[in-house]
């Protein structure tokens, strides 16, 4: 018997080019400014260049990636100013996406971030960031489906994009990733009671404590460069 083969449609191709190129770019394996180069990245995900350039448009529609003219596409490379105004906009969203969904979440949407919520802690206590990243991000945007705003969620979603790299590395400070996952327990505890100022509080002060982390490494990386270019 000779197996059979089953094409993977274009579109679903392209969209999991999509997810493992976004994966690259969160977890900084692009690093931000770097250069897409198109010849290896259709190596590394073992594709075509056509899925892939559908996956970057993608990508560059989500904020994740910038398309230059005549240069190609670059990762989205954020000032300090970009990073506090953005960081502002969503302290904003998460809050009141978290004080709508005290008032409106489910027994069953409760469950299940639950649930979630105790994986990401099992990521925790492992030290797996990138599944600490991928369950933290699941809850956020469950948080948001569970205030059922689709304008709030689209919005949302779409300021979000810019800021998924930066969040994943805000976890890579052992005290500060101790400290977000404090601040997710809080969350659990908040939403279990239906507590719409505690839920919209603990929210806001979670991005807003996450922001000057990135300021901080921002600041820091911007000294390493400046240290290294004395030498």
């Amino acid at each position: 018997m000779t197996a059979k083969v089953i094409a993977i449609p274009r579109a679903a191709l392209h969209d999991h080019v999509a997810q493992r190129l976004r994966q690259m770019l969160v977890e900084n394996h692009i690093a931000p400014g770097a250069k897409l180069n198109e010849r290896e990245l259709a190596e590394v995900l073992q594709v075509s260049r056509t899925p892939l350039r559908e996956a970057i448009k993608m990508l560059a529609a989500e904020g994740l990636v910038e398309l230059l003219p005549n240069r190609g596409a670059i990762a989205v490379s954020l000032t300090e100013a970009d990073v506090v105004n953005t960081f502002e906009v969503m302290a904003g969203l998460e809050g009141m996406s978290g004080a709508l969904a005290a008032e409106r979440i489910t027994g069953a949407e409760l469950d299940e971030i639950k649930a979630m919520h105790f994986e990401m802690m099992a990521a925790y206590t492992r030290k797996d960031l990138s599944n600490y990243y991928r369950l933290n991000a699941l809850i956020h945007n469950a948080i948001v489906a569970a205030a059922k705003n689709p304008v709030l969620t689209a919005t949302y979603n779409q300021v979000n994009a810019r800021l998924q790299a930066l969040r994943f590395r805000s976890n890579q400070d052992g005290e500060k990733w101790k400290a977000a996952m404090k601040e997710h327990e809080q969350m659990i505890e908040a939403l279990s009671a239906r507590d719409v100022k505690a839920m919209r509080d603990v929210l806001s002060s979670h991005l807003q404590n996450k922001r000057e982390v990135v300021i901080d490494q921002i600041r820091r990386g911007m000294d390493l460069h400046t240290a290294q270019g004395r030498r």
